[in-house]
């Protein structure tokens, strides 16, 4: 007996939606539209300001910003693990680790970052214009070299049977970066890379924490659990929040003084970049509370996924503004 199928009632033959496709496909979008700020930033920055860039400013904001989601990625799941770890009635299971490619597409955009540092900071055109022995001789260049060397080895730690001990090889990492973000030459140069691994530290348990939060939830039936994760993090959140504005506002008066900070602000690339970060975070920070909000107040405590899945988002954009961000002129101190 042959019977006909209700209207908009599937009966099984025809594929459905597949919300893995569409979710990869905003991945990709999302992936795409951060690595166009970079690259097509430094023009639209120094428009009009009158400032030239380095060679391949483009490129080189782009590895910079890929190496530090690189370095987001794994800090957070270690972070996010302990923190699961502490809530009671917890189930067991974590999210694949996505630790181990991280390491990889770190140490590739590390060895790019060597790759330019041993051509004396110029967009290397060929093997040939690569000096490898030449990193050696100078400070950036062993800097490089240790971020190249660390990223290897956390990739085999998150591959051991003890994937915890990757936290040496990145805290070589946020070492070896803060440290090149301020030359000897710089004023109080020891200052401001404290200040520098203070604020990559926090900024990448931050943004690596919530993603893996999330992930996290997502593989959790127990709401009461998933709930108590969030509020974990999200205090612990706030706190980093205060550390990334109180060292973000102090280094950026190191470098534009209060005097000349709104000039600069709109009339160097350093400072427009600036600007359109903390304008950033600060819809960021107003995520945060929404979701923070929503957790203490609604009657199901996880929708406040919906705000944190659009401040990862917005996260990810200040990821690659903080790319940029290192590839621009310094501005000058007047």
């Amino acid at each position: 007996m042959l019977t006909r199928s209700s209207p908009g009632v599937s009966d099984g033959s025809a594929p459905g939606p597949r919300p893995g496709l569409a979710r990869a496909v905003a991945v990709v979008a999302l992936v795409a539209l951060a690595a166009l700020i970079p690259l097509l930033g430094p023009s639209a920055a120094l428009h009009g300001t009158g400032e030239a860039a380095a060679p391949g400013t483009g490129g080189i904001g782009l590895l910079r910003a890929v190496l530090f989601a690189a370095l987001c990625v794994p800090l957070g799941e270690l972070f996010v693990d302990r923190l699961a770890r502490s809530v009671p009635g917890a189930p067991a299971v974590r999210p694949r680790s996505w630790a181990p490619y991280a390491a990889g597409v770190g140490f590739v955009a590390a060895l790019g970052l060597a790759s330019v540092v041993s051509t004396g900071n110029l967009v290397p055109h060929s093997p040939a214009d690569l000096d490898v022995g030449g990193l050696y001789a100078s400070r950036d260049g062993k800097l490089a070299l240790l971020e190249v060397n660390a990223f290897a080895a956390a990739g085999l730690c998150a591959l051991s049977r003890r994937p915890a001990s990757q936290i040496w090889p990145l805290a070589a990492v946020v070492v070896a970066d803060a440290l090149r973000a301020h030359p000897t030459t710089e004023y109080s140069a020891l200052l401001g890379s404290g200040l520098t691994l203070v604020h990559l530290t926090c900024a990448s348990l931050w943004v690596g924490g919530l993603l893996y939060a999330l992930r996290t939830l997502r593989g959790w039936g127990v709401r009461e659990a998933g709930a108590a994760l969030l509020g974990l993090y999200a205090r612990v959140a706030a706190v980093l929040l205060a550390a990334i504005t109180a060292t973000g506002v102090w280094s950026s008066l190191r470098r534009m003084p209060s005097d000349t900070i709104l000039d600069q602000l709109t009339g160097t690339a350093y400072g427009r970049a600036l600007l359109a970060k903390v304008l950033l975070v600060a819809a960021v920070a107003g995520l945060a509370l929404w979701a923070r909000i929503r957790l203490s107040r609604a009657a199901d405590p996880l929708t406040a996924c919906s705000p944190a899945r659009a401040e990862v988002v917005a996260l990810s954009v200040v990821v690659a503004l903080s790319g940029l961000l290192t590839a621009l002129p310094v501005p000058i101190r007047w």
